[in-house]
């Protein structure tokens, strides 16, 4: 395959970036979107030339790091997929490839396409935990679960923090994200004592970063590589409206 890349190149969040026009042939159809990146820059670093900043770890879909914005599209054309997973032959010969970092106010460009994601870490750390006694091991079966809440709640951990949601959003919205960590907490039996402050927390940091408010468009879910459902917003709603009438904060 030949392919015409066009890559979002700056030094650092203090200086301006652009488009820099790459051309690569020879590019296997059986390539990652990541090991093509490998080849342009180990052809960039043959030529003596600074070579491309991005994100990455586990390729294999379950880190989140690989965050990019392919053609328009948070993680490229490929459906319920992270950039790590997607593959050239998602292309065609001849193409042009527009590749862009996150676009969010609360995620600053470090440098071409790494962002800093730590507004995520922050959110968490306000309130996507639960307090436990510490000692011994308990017993697994002590807290009797039911299988559909089990389910329920391993879906919304499925949420893996890549940002999608966020890029995704026309208002850098992370309720996606947010309400699928505090829904993976709430519905648990472990997560009941700190529910109402877990939700008022964590929406006040979510808005302390600089996210905006949801769209309602439903793109964060569409553009998900884990298929988050819109059902957690819902549920965070209905935590954070309930906190919110019982809170000693009002």
């Amino acid at each position: 395959m030949k392919i015409t890349l066009k890559v979002w190149r700056q030094k650092n969040s203090n200086t301006e970036g652009k488009l820099v026009e790459y051309q690569l042939d020879n590019i296997s159809e059986d390539m990652s979107f990541l090991e093509m990146f490998d080849v342009l820059n180990d052809s960039l670093t043959r030529k003596g030339e600074d070579p491309v900043t991005f994100d990455h770890d586990c390729r294999e879909g379950i880190c989140g790091t690989c965050s990019m914005y392919i053609n328009g599209r948070a993680h490229g054309p490929q459906t319920g997929a992270t950039t790590c997973q997607l593959h050239m032959r998602s292309f065609n010969d001849g193409d042009t490839i527009v590749v862009e970092p996150w676009r969010a106010r609360a995620f600053p460009v470090i440098k071409d396409l790494m962002v800093d994601r730590s507004a995520f870490d922050r959110v968490i750390q306000s309130g996507g935990y639960v307090s436990v006694n510490t000692g011994s091991a308990r017993d697994a079966n002590e807290i009797l679960i039911p299988r559909t809440v089990a389910d329920e709640a391993m879906d919304a951990a499925a949420c893996i923090a890549c940002g999608a949601c966020v890029a995704a959003c026309k208002n850098a919205s992370a309720m996606l994200f947010v309400s699928a960590k505090v829904s993976q907490l709430a519905i648990l039996p472990q997560g009941q004592a700190e529910h109402k402050e877990r939700a008022e927390r964590m929406v006040a940091q979510m808005d302390a970063e600089g996210f905006g408010a949801c769209s309602f468009t439903g793109a964060c879910s569409v553009e998900c590589p884990k298929s988050i459902s819109l059902d957690h917003i819902a549920r965070m709603n209905r935590e954070y409206l309930g906190a919110k009438l019982t809170s000693n904060n009002a």
